[in-house]
């Protein structure tokens, strides 16, 4: 074995040692998280790892993606070039090339060349963008040294193209290799003039190069954020087919603890999420608390549980108490209070993580441990838990009051057998006077339109959406179950309800309680009525420039966009006007997450921004499908004097003009 060999097989091995060891120290640390079944339905766990790891679904979703997307798939080809150079190391004279068939050592000769040139040159235009003209939601205060080890990580690819193209360059110039790489060649064009002995110094030279930095670069991901090139792969693969917009059930025995308070009782896959992240700032970007400069930044949140659980979980690991509260005010690798209630559970953050990190559930665990175990919440909170418990709706009205907005429209009373749907009206639609006026249009269409529709009157409860939303469990688990059994009792089958919130409870959260039914909301049926000609609109009801802002609940929660848009399109005879941020890049009213009954006490009002986002088009009415949009977009106008010259409608307000 010659001393160069020697050098480079010791090396080699402890590089490899030290890389092994790292990564199971990550694992173990992974593996003191809550059990969590996220082994079933292999086949659509494999499709959504393709289509988000590999195709890169999210990532190139903006502009730039394109640049990642092109350096994430030279790296993955260039796994087998650098194999390659490792077992060149190891073993005398070994060539890839002249291992296989000529016209394949060609060819991978030349895929290599090119390859690598495609990663140079993304290495560059990623340095650029970072050194000149950086987003803004790339970095703030607790992200510099990660912006650091993010120019050293590119500072090291680009070496290791340099270093692969002046190796093969030399060799060229020296008669060693062929000329299937027209990269290396036009650069071992400009090396002709030197002797055979300073070629083969640059050769040496660069081989050193390209292996030290490699083998310092594979100890390196474990150990960073860029461990994400590690786990970006199986995390994608283990987030599975369904958007993550319903938080598991808990069990209420003796004994338990309700809720996450301390990092180990996050589930594994919650830990593989943290090692995951790499704070690139897309979450953080689209949040709406961030935006209105509260305490929240679902990136920084993430980046907390991580540090938390690299301090605190070879103490938890080996059965001792960790030492960083996970929730405070510790600084670093704590979460606030604050940022814990300020979220509006939108789902921005979960619907634009190009490596599907689940930030909001996360948020809703900690809720639940303050809530449940600590009754530690915002103060306005106790009268809508009392009201729920004792009423079953946020204002604490007499259940009796459920049936006076349907005084002059006869008896309504859903007929198990005979009635097709029922009308799930909902808390805000039974009780808020403004609300009550979209209730009775959607009462008015449906009789139009010929639809058999009854409702549960005084029997109907709130369905529990904001004190889940906000971690009370346990009351919602009570007011599901109650639900549960009342529509099977009824014999229940097809639902239709205004609220976004309403309908995004009763279809998803409740089939955790085994109720799988036909769930409408009112914008789905609508539509379909609309299709079916039993509504025909006259397509001229006259409220001026109209503009849609999108429910973060049908939208992004459920995926509804375009429902909505085809009944104002039918109603109005146009397609509606688009806030600057709509769809999938909807911006939040503020009112989710049980926002509705907490005061905004930092930033920005979160309806204001939306409310000045509408005014640059200088609509006329603001159109809305939920009944929390409603309050928080005539809340905003009024806030900024403007209610006198904009209107806001609900679609179904829109579609009982257009058919009179």
């Amino acid at each position: 074995m010659s001393p160069h060999q020697a050098i480079f097989t010791t090396l080699f091995a402890v590089a490899v040692l030290s890389f092994l060891f790292s990564c199971y120290q990550r694992v173990r640390l992974v593996a003191i998280g809550a059990s969590e079944n996220r082994f079933d339905d292999p086949l659509a766990r494999l499709r959504g790892m393709f289509r988000y790891a590999f195709a890169q679904k999210r990532v190139l979703a903006r502009p730039y993606g394109v640049n990642h997307f092109l350096l994430f798939w030279a790296f993955m080809l260039l796994l087998t070039a650098n194999g390659a150079f490792l077992l060149e190391g190891l073993i005398p004279g070994f060539s890839l090339a002249s291992a296989l068939p000529a016209p394949l050592g060609h060819g991978q000769e030349l895929l290599f060349d090119i390859v690598s040139l495609v990663a140079l040159g993304s290495v560059l235009v990623a340095l650029a963008r970072r050194l000149f003209f950086p987003p803004a939601y790339l970095g703030n205060d607790y992200t510099r040294p990660a912006s650091g080890e993010a120019l050293l990580i590119l500072g090291m690819i680009a070496a290791l193209m340099t270093a692969f193209f002046l190796l093969n360059a030399a060799r060229i110039a020296l008669g060693q290799a062929g000329t299937w790489q027209p990269v290396s060649s036009a650069l071992a064009g400009l090396l002709n003039g030197l002797s055979p002995s300073v070629l083969e110094g640059v050769a040496g030279v660069s081989w050193w190069l390209h292996a030290l930095v490699l083998l310092l670069f594979m100890n390196l991901l474990p150990r960073s954020k860029h461990m994400h090139i590690l786990t970006a792969i199986p995390n994608c693969y283990f987030n599975g087919p369904a958007r993550p917009n319903v938080q598991s059930r808990e069990a209420f025995e003796k004994g338990r603890r309700y809720g996450v308070g301390s990092v180990e009782q996050f589930s594994w896959k919650d830990l593989l999420d943290s090692l995951t992240c790499t704070e690139c700032g897309r979450c953080q970007d689209l949040c709406p608390a961030h935006a209105t400069t509260k305490p929240l930044n679902p990136r920084r949140i993430v980046h907390d549980i991580k540090l938390n659980l690299l301090m605190n979980g070879p103490a938890l690991r080996d059965g001792a108490p960790g030492t960083l509260a996970l929730i405070g005010d510790a600084g670093e690798g704590t979460v606030g209070e604050e940022a814990i209630w300020a979220c509006t559970t939108c789902g921005a953050c979960t619907s634009v993580c190009p490596v599907l990190i689940e930030q909001m559930p996360k948020i809703i665990k900690m809720r639940r441990h303050l809530v449940q175990e600590k009754a530690r919440f915002p103060e306005e909170l106790l009268n809508l838990f009392e009201n729920m418990e004792q009423r079953s709706n946020p204002w604490g009205i007499a259940p009796s009051e459920r049936t006076k907005w349907s005084s002059q429209l006869g008896d309504r009373t859903f007929k198990p057998g005979e009635t097709e749907y029922l009308f799930f009206v909902g808390c805000a639609g039974t009780f808020d006077s403004r609300n009550k006026h979209v209730t009775v249009a959607l009462a008015t269409i449906l009789d139009a339109a010929g639809v058999s529709w009854g409702t549960l009157g005084r029997e109907e409860r709130c369905c529990g959406d904001s004190v889940r939303r906000l971690g009370n469990e346990y009351v919602f688990d009570a007011m599901a179950g109650e639900n549960v059994a009342l529509f099977r009792e009824k014999g229940i089958t097809r639902v239709v309800t205004q609220c976004p919130h309403c309908f995004s409870t009763l279809k998803n959260d409740y089939r955790q309680y085994g109720l799988d039914i036909e769930v409408l909301h009112h914008s789905h049926l609508l539509a379909r009525l609309v299709a079916e000609g039993r509504l025909t609109p006259a397509g001229q009801a006259s409220f001026g420039k109209v503009m849609f802002h999108d429910s973060c609940y049908l939208g992004r929660h459920n995926d509804t966009y375009e429902a909505p848009r085809i009944v104002l399109a039918a109603a109005t005879g146009t397609a509606p006007a688009e806030f600057g941020r709509n769809h999938e890049n909807g911006f939040c009213c503020g009112a989710g997450g049980g926002r509705m009954w907490l005061e905004e006490q930092s930033g920005t009002r979160i309806n204001l921004e939306r409310i000045r986002e509408a005014m640059q088009q200088r609509p006329d009415t603001l159109c809305v499908s939920c009944p929390y949009c409603m309050t928080m977009m005539e809340d905003g106008l009024k806030d900024l004097g403007v209610a006198d010259a904009v209107r806001v409608r609900d679609i179904a307000e829109i579609m009982a003009d257009g058919i009179r």
